[in-house]
């Protein structure tokens, strides 16, 4: 509690507080009330706005030197922990894997298995559902690319093709991990079988970013989705497709993009 004590300024008193709490001693200085006050509130500003101007000939030698630096430190922590460390959860060695900005997120049981020479972000979540009888499977071709910040939960499996891309910011949801039915969802329970399903991505199918795919979708082969797209049902092979639900807006043929 903060104790205000009568103190003589010019014939007025003038409220002092005792901060015997760090809120009280902040609310004090807020107030400036007190020449006191007001010098801490004048000098926290100072601080607070003070900025180093940048000297170019001096700053841009060092930030080159700090990339380089992270990058080097990076590639060690990739090569000696990240990627070990992660193939250690896998059915099998998968050769050529590089794990890079950390050690992707596993929750639950869950089957891995990657191809080769695959790229997996470190701030990838990989989830498998702990209801079913059956333990998920996550199966990954080769070639591979998942970026930052993806998520993928396995309801029963997953598939990645060969050469199937996934931007940023992208979700595989194989399963809701909740129920439809309110009594059930306030009692804690489980999602149940008829809400999850398998999800297929086909060869050489590449996820903008933002895309998210639902439980029981195929994507078939060379397909592109367009960024922030929901794909809540099959897609055919070929198409470049957007959307909420997502769905074909033109052949690869017809944006010029199909090699002869």
């Amino acid at each position: 509690m903060c104790q205000v004590m009568p103190m003589q300024q010019r014939g007025e008193a003038v409220p002092v507080v005792a901060a015997t709490e760090p809120e009280g001693f902040r609310a004090w200085v807020k107030a400036r009330r007190h020449p006191v006050a007001r010098v801490i509130y004048g000098g926290g500003l100072l601080v607070r706005n003070f900025r180093v101007p940048p000297v170019n000939v001096i700053h841009r030698p060092l930030y080159a030197l700090d990339r380089t630096v992270r990058a080097a430190f990076g590639e060690i922590l990739r090569i000696l922990w990240y990627t070990p460390l992660f193939q250690s959860r896998l059915e099998r060695h998968a050769q050529g894997l590089r794990v890079w900005g950390g050690i992707p997120l596993i929750v639950g049981d869950l089957k891995l298995s990657f191809g080769r020479d695959c790229g997996i972000s470190g701030q990838t979540t990989l989830l498998g559902r702990s209801a079913g009888e059956r333990c998920p499977t996550l199966i990954v071709g080769d070639k591979c690319q998942i970026g930052w910040h993806n998520q993928i939960a396995v309801g029963t499996r997953v598939v990645l093709g060969n050469h199937v891309l996934m931007a940023a910011n992208c979700s595989l949801l194989g399963y809701p991990g909740h129920p439809i039915d309110p009594i059930a969802r306030a009692e804690g329970k489980s999602d149940t079988d008829d809400q999850i399903g398998d999800i297929v991505i086909e060869d050489n199918v590449w996820l903008a970013t933002g895309v998210t795919v639902l439980a029981g979708v195929r994507i078939g082969r060379d397909t592109v989705v367009a960024a922030g797209s929901i794909v809540t049902r099959d897609l055919p092979p070929g198409v470049i497709a957007g959307g909420i639900p997502a769905r074909p807006i033109k052949t690869l043929e017809e944006a010029g993009a199909r090699r002869s």
